[in-house]
């Protein structure tokens, strides 16, 4: 089911629905009746996944203990968050609240229809002679065969869900993602669904036309290109359709002094979108605001790769940085910070710094493996986190060199291949690795240099609180 402008605040959808009977796992004794039902994100890149802004699940025969569960994620750029599961107890009371509500609640956990607790305080209060107060256990909320109404409605803080007018879960918004983003809704798995409507939606979207109109100002154009050399270059790895992304950074960080005054220049990285008009919108943005580097390829996961080397040669030869780094396009950067990181480094040495990793292994199996042709090794060398990395400019021209030359070796993950490039210049030439987690790799910690994750709206406030605060903090709302 399409949401053309999203979800807001208030918004429900109704899901009428009765889920199948058992059947045998594949290579399995174990029976099994699940569904799914998710709110999803506009595909990034093609070859990618949608992102799964909540992802729903109810396994009925539950999984090897057979308790039925339900489980509550999300994944964002292709990463799984944490997993809530509600296996029929009552969130504890220490536990955060969504908007009030608990984020499980409880169910009858056994087959006959009594839960241990129930027996025990049931022949107790025999015992003692106490009259039994009056309470209430509900079963699992699905059962196989019997029709089912749901409602999933969107509150201040969190995602709620009633099922036949009970609530079941809740479950707290996420970083990354605003209610817009919620473009569609999907069921499948063993369920026959009857009925799916939805109300109180948004009639705009902050990516449609009209919005984009709004934000076409000229306060938010880029300087122009520098005529000396500049001390910093950051780009930005941007998709096609990332218009609300793009705003927010114009009007957060890339107002920094020293981005206005050409101390640091700053411009977006776009591929080709599979779509015609995402291109003639990205066309016209280009040319207003005057910041993005259009990629001559069809936008791929696999290809990202290209557009780190495309940084490398903007920087290097067309700003002539002292430093360049590159980040994604829902980083938040502390411009000031990440230039002071950088000086910091002996003008004569060459360095990356960034949130490295010393000993991250490839996968072999599962929705992320990566071959043995893809990479031999068991280990891939040192790299820092691509959400946010600096290099030295020599070690950026290396790199656009041995890529002239064909001799430069492609990986398909961005930050695999940078610090396999920085490792073989390593051997030529010393480099010095300088390591710090504020380079945040999964959302905001404090005095952070970079937050990753950051939604447009969580990109404004911390411009705000940047501006306000002494000490930079996070903002951890939606």
């Amino acid at each position: 089911m399409e949401l053309p402008c999203g979800l807001t605040l208030g918004s429900y959808v109704t899901v009428v629905g009765k889920p199948r009977g058992t059947h045998p796992r594949t290579k399995s004794k174990v029976a099994f009746s699940q569904f799914i039902m998710e709110l999803q994100g506009l595909r990034t890149v093609d070859g990618e996944e949608p992102p799964r802004i909540l992802h729903f699940n109810p396994r009925l025969k539950g999984d090897w203990n057979r308790k039925p569960v339900i489980e509550l994620n999300t994944c964002f750029r292709m990463q799984w968050g944490s997993a809530l599961l509600c296996e029929g107890w009552k969130s504890e009371a220490y536990d955060e609240t969504v908007d009030g509500e608990v984020k499980c609640e409880k169910w009858i956990r056994d087959d006959n229809n009594f839960s241990d607790e129930s027996k025990l305080t049931w022949w107790l209060q025999r015992l003692v002679g106490q009259k039994k107060s009056l309470t209430v256990n509900w079963p699992f909320p699905f059962a196989e065969n019997k029709l089912f109404v749901l409602t999933l409605s969107a509150g201040m803080e969190g995602y709620h869900v009633n099922v036949d007018g009970r609530h079941i879960t809740s479950f707290p918004y996420r970083t990354g993602y605003t209610l817009e983003d919620a473009i569609g809704l999907t069921l499948n798995g063993d369920i026959d669904v009857h009925a799916v409507f939805a109300s109180s939606l948004p009639t705009s979207h902050p990516s449609d036309a009209t919005q984009k109109n709004l934000e076409m100002s000229n306060q938010w154009k880029a300087p122009p290109l520098p005529g000396q050399p500049v001390d910093l270059f950051i780009g930005i790895l941007s998709a096609g359709n990332h218009f609300a992304e793009r705003m927010a950074i114009r009007k957060s960080w890339m107002q920094h002094n020293l981005v206005k005054s050409s101390i640091v220049h700053v411009r977006f990285f776009v591929a080709v979108h599979p779509r015609k008009e995402v291109n003639v919108e990205l066309k016209n943005e280009a040319e207003f605001f005057g910041d993005i580097v259009i990629v001559p390829y069809m936008d791929n996961y696999d290809l990202v790769v290209l557009k780190t080397v495309a940084i490398c040669e903007y920087g290097a030869r067309t700003v002539s940085a002292k430093f360049i780094m590159k980040c994604d396009d829902d980083t938040f950067v502390r411009v000031d910070a990440v230039m002071n990181e950088a000086k910091k480094v002996n003008g004569d040495r060459s360095f990356y710094i960034g949130n490295i990793n010393y000993y991250h292994k490839p996968l072999r199996f599962g929705k992320w493996a990566v071959t043995y042709e893809e990479w031999p090794e068991e280990k891939y060398p040192p790299n820092a986190n691509g959400p946010g990395y600096i290099l030295s400019s020599d070690i950026a021209l290396f790199i656009v060199f041995e890529f002239e030359r064909h001799n430069l070796r492609l990986f398909k993950m961005e930050d695999v291949s940078m610090g396999m490039w920085v490792e073989r210049f390593n051997r030529l030439k010393p480099v010095d690795y300088v390591h710090t987690i504020k380079f945040c790799q999964f959302g905001c910690i404090e005095d952070y240099y970079t937050a990753h994750y950051q939604s447009p709206r969580q990109m404004m406030c911390l411009w705000k609180k940047f501006q306000r605060q002494a000490k930079p903090q996070c903002c951890n709302m939606r």
